[in-house]
């Protein structure tokens, strides 16, 4: 072995506790950039084989009654490869007495062989037999919720008629990763199905024997998507069509963009703040040993080594540790990589999962650290590149502390020795200690922002379902219906308020900007599912104009005061186009309001509501809901308290579970930054601890006079580590929030103080492992060591 390489093995033994807890820090910088970026490519990928695998179609078509024979003349639009028209309806299921209604979507299956596009994955049992009209695939997670298996019978409730189902399988779709009921936002297995059924049984059922409600269509390569819609609407307009849609716009698809895009940002976003750490603090070791080695690497250079050799000798000793720290990095990314992939794999219902971490993820990893690391010691390095033999065997020129002025008398009588020792070597080296508080406050923003965004997540909860909606329960009709059955329903004994909602889906257009959503027209002064201003203020609905929730300002690039383009896709699908009257806070989705008496007069259809909200007696719950199941024109009936458990599982699993794994890495960064620091200056300083315990100093006060310094240095990067808290929060927040939900990137004190007692916590463990070397100190090695 060289001996240079004899003598890195002795430095890295030297200081072995520094280079693990360094490595450390570079391996969970390295660690969450190949987590995330493999988490990004497997639900990428995986997404994509399925869609693959089981021919996703690109464009949806939905329309009234379209004659059988027109498929012909959607398959002849150039740049279309397959078509599949199938019939779609929407069901009533009835779970047994006093459990709520659940929605389920009908969707068909061709009689004979699979079907061109959007086929199924089966879980269990079998595709339904073309001769038996009562037999039905469902979906396995409303399967699994209520506990239903091949075989099973099931009440559904079919264009008003009720039938009872036989369940031939269990089944999953590429088209329902993320399942939602109609006009909802979040989704709950217990409450919406879907039933696959064969065409000729579906369409004795919604009486459509020869034609077909919604046409799916898949592209050639480099076809043009927006041109295909724009003949589809013209071709299906004279049958009721209600706007064809790309994939994008595909609910389930839209949400898991979403989080891969939340994933992407949180990849780039926080390691690198890490690593630059870990490039301090290797900047940081390799300067003392420079200095502490400062002879040696004279008398190395007097025996015919060159400056280049010597230079990558230190050079070596710095990327051992940022490999060595890559490498764990990067095996724990792949572990934690393919865990959270099992994790996504149950929350989106993918029936196989594409665990894929590209190399490249990797590369990068290795790249950055090396790159840190380098730059790190780059100024150490052109030192020793620089020093010469003679000048390296003298001891260096003493340091002038003339211009630190002396402590006065007042200091003098008010602080002791130990304090005042303290005190003066922070006054000597200002440029260590801004470095280590630095570092301490990189590694408490990373706290302060994961927790500042578990608080986030509780205040999105608290305002959607507490501020906001105060309503008890949400009624959803079929069709829009008079708004005379408000009467029927204040009629019922236990009911307090009855507020009437419209609910009109639609496409929201501004310039080249367009958002597939909806308009909810709400009464003048809502009470039971309120509209907040920025400022935190309770809005009343305007007749002049349409408001608008900030995110979906952003997403159409549209203020108050200019003109939004409104296409309905329900009944004769009017075009209007209305102003911009005013901005709404909203933290769940991008809604658009208003008043519902000027909505139902621009759709020229007066007195129409879809859904209604209520507030009743508790203990009036169960009789209620049986009463309401007897109202053949009532969709759905949801319960408040049950979409807010729905609400909170979403957010605690797939991409919000990543916050929680963020709070841990954050502690285990905090805890390396902070043991480092303390272990270098307990280093830099061995000999110094030495002469003050042989003059008299006790081991209390000689760890006072090492600990006080990272002490000060501690308490002074607690309210930087808050101000860059803030600051990373809004990153993390804007990451995590997607289509369904918006986390606020507000200051939360309990994070705050959390993350700082975080901080304290680590300096206090890593004191007590420092002064036990302290209280082992060999003096006698001590004091034989140089300068």
């Amino acid at each position: 072995m060289h001996p240079l390489d004899r003598k890195l093995l002795r430095n890295l033994w030297r200081i072995k506790g520094q280079a693990a807890a360094i490595s450390l820090v570079i391996g969970l910088g390295v660690m969450m950039l190949v987590m995330m970026s493999g988490l990004v490519n497997t639900l990428d990928e995986t997404r994509r084989a399925y869609y693959d695998r089981y021919r996703l179609a690109e464009i949806f078509a939905p329309a009234t009654r379209v004659p059988a024979h027109m498929m012909a003349e959607l398959a002849a639009i150039p740049g279309v490869r397959a078509t599949q028209g199938r019939i779609s309806g929407i069901a009533l299921i009835d779970p047994g007495a006093g459990q709520l209604p659940a929605r389920a979507q009908m969707l068909s299956l061709p009689d004979t062989g699979p079907p061109r596009l959007n086929d199924i994955y089966l879980n269990a049992g079998r595709l339904p037999e073309p001769a038996h009209h009562d037999e039905a695939l469902v979906l396995d997670g409303f399967a699994q919720t209520h506990g239903l298996r091949p075989g099973d019978q099931i009440t559904v409730t079919l264009n008003g008629a009720r039938r009872v189902l036989r369940i031939s399988g269990l089944a999953q779709s590429p088209e329902f990763l993320y399942t939602t009921p109609p006009g909802e936002m979040v989704p709950d297995e217990a409450r919406f199905a879907v039933f696959w059924m064969r065409d000729a049984a579906l369409a004795a059922a919604y009486d459509l024997r020869g034609t077909f409600n919604e046409a799916l269509l898949a592209l050639s390569p480099g076809a043009d998507q927006r041109a295909v819609i724009d003949s589809i609407d013209r071709i299906l307009a004279p049958y009721g069509g209600r706007g064809a849609y790309g994939i994008d716009d595909l609910p389930s698809n839209r949400y898991v963009s979403e989080e891969i895009a939340g994933l992407s940002t949180m990849a780039t976003t926080v390691p690198p703040v890490f690593l630059a750490v870990a490039a301090f603090l290797l900047y940081i070791v390799t300067s003392r040993i420079v200095r502490s080695e400062r002879e040696q690497i004279g008398l190395l250079k007097a025996f015919g080594y060159s400056g280049l050799e010597i230079s990558l000798h230190y050079l070596k000793f710095v990327l051992i540790i940022a490999l060595a720290g890559a490498a764990f990095g990067a095996i724990g990314g792949i572990l934690a990589g393919r865990a959270m992939a099992g994790v996504f794999q149950i929350y989106f219902k993918f029936p196989f999962i594409v665990f894929l971490i590209e190399p490249q993820s990797i590369v990068i990893g290795f790249v950055i650290s090396v790159l840190a690391a380098a730059a790190g010691s780059f100024f150490v390095l052109r030192q020793v590149f620089a020093l010469t033999p003679a000048v390296a065997m003298q001891p260096p020129a003493p340091s002038d502390y003339s211009a630190m002025g002396a402590f006065g008398a007042l200091a003098q009588r008010l602080l002791d020795q130990p304090t005042r020792m303290v005190l003066r070597r922070l006054r000597r080296y200002p440029g260590r200690m801004l470095g280590a508080t630095i570092g301490l406050a990189a590694g408490m923003a990373l706290s302060v922002a994961s927790l500042a965004v578990l608080a986030g997540f509780n205040v999105t909860l608290a305002q959607s379902f507490s501020v906001v909606d105060r309503s008890d329960a949400t009624i959803s009709f079929i069709t829009p219906v008079s708004d005379s059955a408000l009467y029927a329903l204040r009629q019922f004994d236990g009911i307090h308020h009855v507020e009437p909602v419209r609910i009109v889906p639609a496409v929201l257009r501004h310039g080249r900007h367009s958002y597939r959503g909806a308009v909810d027209g709400l009464v003048e002064v809502p009470q039971l599912n309120r509209v907040l201003a920025p400022d935190g203020a309770p809005l009343a609905m305007r007749r002049d104009g349409i408001i608008l929730a900030e995110p979906l300002t952003e997403l159409l690039n549209i203020r108050p005061g200019q003109t939004l383009r409104i296409e309905v896709l329900q009944g004769h699908r009017p075009v209007i186009e209305v102003p911009v009257v005013g901005l709404a806070q909203t933290l769940m989705g991008a809604p658009a309001f208003m008043e519902i008496e000027a909505l139902n007069r621009a759709l020229r259809e007066p007195g129409r509501i879809s859904a209604a909200r209520l507030s009743y007696d508790p203990l009036q719950e169960p009789a209620l809901i049986t009463w309401l199941k007897d109202i053949p024109t009532v969709a759905a009936i949801s319960i408040k308290a049950n979409t807010r458990a729905a609400f909170e599982q979403v957010m605690n699993t797939g991409a919000g579970m990543v916050r929680y794994v963020m709070v841990v890495i954050a502690g285990a960064i905090t805890f390396g930054i902070v043991y480092n620091a303390a272990r270098i200056a307990f280093a830099e300083r061995q000999r110094d601890l030495a002469h003050l315990r042989m003059m008299g100093f006790t081991r209390g006060e000689t760890a006072f006079v090492l600990l006080g310094e990272l002490g000060v240095v501690v308490l002074l990067a607690l309210p930087l580590g808050s101000a860059l808290g803030y600051g990373l929060t809004h990153a993390m927040a804007a990451g995590f929030s997607n289509d369904l939900y918006q986390i606020r990137a507000t200051y939360s004190a309990p994070s705050h103080g959390a993350a700082a007692l975080a901080v304290l916590l680590a300096a206090g463990a890593s004191a007590l492992l420092v002064k036990r070397g302290i209280d082992r100190l060999d003096l006698v090695a001590a004091l034989k060591s140089k300068e």
